[in-house]
């Protein structure tokens, strides 16, 4: 702010002072409220067609009450297509997913931030730098990768591309060079700890809100991945749940009631996993941000 606005700023009185904070909070909520609807409207209009006739959910003018309100589109995806099978494989696989991302991120996390070896940097910067590159361009080298190493059966080769993400690597290191102090590893050291009792003892509990925030980061991604699980899956019934809606909405007629209330179900294990965990994210999103 230059001197003559903060000039200008001091000179008016309380009443001119009041207004203008009031305009300035008028106007950060109208935008909150506006960003609000413009998440939340998609959602509900998907929550209130998914109890739609399917004739009714583009009917004009829209309805954002259901009238009549009907479960027939619950019962057609649950009695007809294999919704279970598809969100216990989703749902499995995301949790492996998860386990092996948070352990391999936290200890190459913690390498890269405390101990010093030949070409630390290097490895770094090339793994850092690989953040850059969208997930569909090494879609097609990887597979390839898989296929000749003959690997693509469809638990192991779902898993893969999200066990060592380098925003989960590079989260780590910068978490664990902020909270954990080298006196205290030095200390544990001169007790005796081992190494990997040291990673275990010392660092994983220090360590707990990032690993939270990762855990959630790695399920999300893991739970709603479609174009992985396009390419690597075949057999209809290795479908994840992403896979198995957008195959109701490929099919014959666009079944949109099928494919809404087939979302709405899907949204819920991610809901429950972010409300689960809510703290542990915000603690790690925030960790470091003010220096003490």
């Amino acid at each position: 702010m230059t001197t003559g606005a903060f000039d200008s700023t001091a000179k008016l009185g309380p009443r001119a002072r009041r207004g203008r904070r009031r305009a300035s909070r008028a106007l950060l909520y109208t935008f909150l409220i506006a960003l609000l609807l413009v998440f939340a409207l998609p959602l509900l209009w998907a929550l209130s067609s998914s109890f739609k006739a399917r004739g009714d959910i583009f009917g004009y003018p829209p309805k954002l009450l259901p009238s009549p309100a009907t479960l027939d589109n619950y019962r057609g995806l649950l009695d007809e297509n294999p919704f279970w099978s598809w969100l216990l494989i989703s749902t499995v696989v995301a949790v492996i997913s998860t386990v092996a991302a948070v352990l391999l991120c936290a200890l190459a996390g913690f390498a890269f931030a405390k101990y010093r070896f030949r070409g630390k940097n290097v490895l770094f910067n090339v793994m850092f730098s690989s953040l850059a590159v969208p997930f569909a361009v090494i879609v097609v080298p990887l597979f390839v990768m898989l296929a000749k190493a003959h690997l693509t059966t469809p638990y192991f080769a779902l898993v893969v591309p999200w066990v060592a993400p380098a925003f989960g690597i590079f989260m780590m290191r910068q978490f664990a060079e902020q909270s954990i102090p080298d006196a205290l590893l030095d200390a544990a050291r001169v007790d005796g700890c081992t190494e990997f009792g040291l990673f275990r003892r010392v660092v994983l509990p220090l360590l707990r809100p990032a690993l939270g925030a990762l855990g959630v980061w790695s399920f999300l991604n893991s739970f709603n991945s479609l174009i992985w699980p396009l390419i690597v899956v075949s057999d209809p019934g290795d479908y994840t749940l992403p896979l198995g809606i957008q195959a109701l909405f490929g099919a014959t007629n666009r079944q949109y009631d099928l494919v809404l209330a087939g979302s709405v179900l899907a949204a819920i294990p991610s809901l429950l996993v972010f409300f689960l965990l809510r703290k542990q994210l915000l603690e790690g999103l925030t960790a470091g941000a003010v220096k003490s």
